[in-house]
């Protein structure tokens, strides 16, 4: 039995170590400027926080050999164990050989780790091998070679050549338990481990370089991560001929140059952007919610710049985050955050900032790799990233996800405090007003309007403690939900994303309500425009004060459906059933619903090819 666990152990090991060779062997190949340009310091960090890949990975190719070694467990003359693992070593060697190849030989013309993105061009090989040279390719064969048999020698020593049969049924028995016992921590090391993420690239970025970061990714977990998630999106909910589809699209998102009066006293405010979890307009009294549960948000809307029919995107915080700071409306079958391929094809708000000067941050009481999180806020431009991890057991012994509100609002004081230069950003995330809405405080009877208005109290306090500051005077706040909530039970789709978005700050010129319809979505151009920063490449977002902005519509998605609203009222649509859910007609009564379901029909469409071509 010793050998046998040995064998697993010591092909496990090998695994591991193969792949950390890996990393120094891409570094060394790839890095920008050579790998001088990178101390041992860096390589370090690069092997140790990609073990959180290499581990999940090496899990995956350990599963043939435990189930060959518990099979061999009732085998009645013992098995030649070598003999049978020939084959798939020889697989394995193969393959990872040439994942590991094609990725350092590609990442120097692509600048992105190795994924399903590589079969869009297995159609024409021929094109693909056009730029480089016959000698280029055949080096890259060797280097296959070569790696491949390194690796197939090394797993094929480690492998016992005969596992002797076990002497009764007992100690088979027992054999068998163990090893299925140890089956456990293999699927627990594949599964990324027991947290509320499960393994994803975000779990390796660390790094404000962003080769660093794909210096740390496993580049077979890479591919196999990005299978099933490579679809050809553009496909996908074709209702329209292309001919149709443009002219019904034209004029939706038009191009919104800053040419307004601004809100602003300066343009370069220090800014924070606090996405506030679930934070819909239901529970919010300033936009027509209940009016006792949140009642510093509703004084504060009186202080600031509130936007009172502002539509979140979508129903989950992966969509809507993508939303607000990539200014990229949601999709009901699919998160753009979980697909580091297309996620990293988008603008962000803290990019475009970096690019004039600032600095971005962001924090989260939670766990930051949820959802491919971190990878889409690193790529993004937050260079520095504080999550749970960075609090204390004490501060996250109150809730499940994590910090509560009344713990971060703190270290969100503490970081813009800490701040040595100007201008900065701070993105922040909330968490309380969640399930299982379990707060530290009790104003409220019922257990989820409390949680809210636990937030609301955190937000309060947060804002009069900054205000008493030199902080507040050149500081813009942007709240805004990541998505509403059905509370209470009985609320509308329509009502559902009706939300809210609010400027607070002593950067912001005059009190004032902006009732224009507007989507979650448009933050990002909107905040821009404010700061005379060129938003273009941000497409699916509108700067609602600007005179180009005359049409206003919201669009939002859920799981089965999408919603359509504007003047004349509001629609939504079952895009599985293929039928109406909710019609609202704001003018005469009349039955507009098929002029919007058309143009719900035209944005989803248009989202899904501008996915696909990404």
């Amino acid at each position: 039995m010793k050998l046998r666990f040995k064998y697993l152990v010591s092909l496990y090991v090998l695994t591991v170590f193969v792949f950390i060779i890996q990393k120094i062997l891409f570094m060394f190949a790839t890095a920008p400027g050579g790998c001088g340009a990178y101390g041992c310091a860096d390589f370090m960090h690069v092997v140790w926080h990609g073990l959180q890949l290499d581990i999940p990975m090496t899990g995956y190719l350990v599963i043939v050999p435990l189930l060959a070694v518990i099979a061999s467990c009732w085998t009645p003359s013992g098995m030649m164990l070598r003999r049978w693992m020939v084959p798939y070593y020889a697989v394995v060697a193969v393959m990872t050989g040439l994942v590991f190849v094609s990725d350092m030989s590609l990442y120097p013309f692509w600048k992105f780790k190795l994924d399903a993105t590589i079969f869009y061009y297995m159609d024409s090989p021929a094109d693909a091998m056009a730029s480089v040279s016959a000698g280029y390719i055949a080096l890259r064969v060797v280097m296959t070679a070569v790696y491949a048999v390194v690796l197939f020698v090394g797993m094929r020593c480690v492998t016992p050549v005969v596992l002797h049969p076990l002497p009764g049924v007992r100690e088979r028995i027992v054999s068998t338990v163990a090893l299925v016992v140890l089956a456990v921590p293999l699927g627990i090391s594949i599964r990324g481990g027991l947290g509320e993420s499960t393994a994803n690239i975000g779990k390796v970025y660390f790094s404000e370089d962003e080769y660093l970061n794909h210096s740390a990714v496993n580049p077979c977990f890479s591919l196999l991560y990005s299978f099933g998630k490579a679809e050809n999106y553009g496909d996908e909910f074709n209702y329209f001929a292309e001919r149709q589809r443009a002219a019904l699209f034209e004029g939706l998102y038009p191009a919104t140059p800053s040419d307004t009066v601004s809100l602003l006293n300066t343009t370069r405010p220090n800014i924070v952007i606090i996405l506030m979890e679930s934070f819909g307009g239901q529970v919010v009294g300033a936009t027509g919610g209940r009016p006792d549960i949140t009642p510093h948000y509703n004084r504060l809307a009186r202080e600031g710049v509130l936007f009172d029919r502002c539509y979140s995107n979508s129903f989950r915080t992966d969509r809507g985050m993508v939303s607000a700071l990539s200014g990229y409306p949601a999709f009901p079958t699919l998160s753009v955050m979980k697909l580091p391929v297309k996620s990293r094809t988008l603008p962000c708000i803290a990019g475009s900032l970096n690019a004039e000067g600032y600095k971005s941050t962001f924090l989260y009481g939670g766990d930051i790799n949820f959802t491919n999180m971190q990878s889409y806020l690193r790529t993004g431009g937050y260079g520095t990233i504080i999550s749970d991890v960075d609090f204390s057991s004490g501060d996250r012994k109150d809730n499940p996800w994590g910090a509560n509100d009344d713990v971060t609002f703190g270290r969100l004081y503490d970081i813009m405090a800490s701040q040595k230069r100007e201008p900065w950003h701070i993105g922040f995330l909330t968490l309380s007003s969640h399930e299982p809405f379990e707060v530290p405080y009790s104003r409220l009877d019922e257990q989820i309007p409390n949680a809210f208005a636990f937030t609301d109290e955190c937000l309060g306090r947060f804002v009069e403690r900054v205000r008493k500051t030199d902080l507040w005077h050149n500081l813009l706040i942007v709240c805004i939900p990541d998505h509403g909530f059905q509370y209470p039970a009985d609320i509308t789709h329509e009502q559902h994303h009706h939300n809210t978005m609010l400027w607070l700050g002593g950067a912001v010129r005059n009190a004032r309500r902006i009732t224009t319809l507007m989507n979650q979505s448009d933050m990002a151009a909107t905040l821009l425009g404010q700061l005379r920063i060129d938003h273009g490449e941000y497409t699916f977002s509108r700067d609602v004060l600007s005179r180009e902005y005359t049409y206003p519509f919201a669009f939002f998605t859920f799981k089965e459906g999408i919603g359509f609203a504007d003047s004349t009222g509001h629609t939504v649509y079952d895009i599985i059933g293929n039928r109406v859910l909710e019609n609202y007609d704001a003018v005469d009564g009349k039955d507009t619903a098929p002029g919007r379901t058309d143009k719900a029909k035209t944005v989803l469409q248009s989202l899904y090819d501008d996915l696909g071509r990404r």
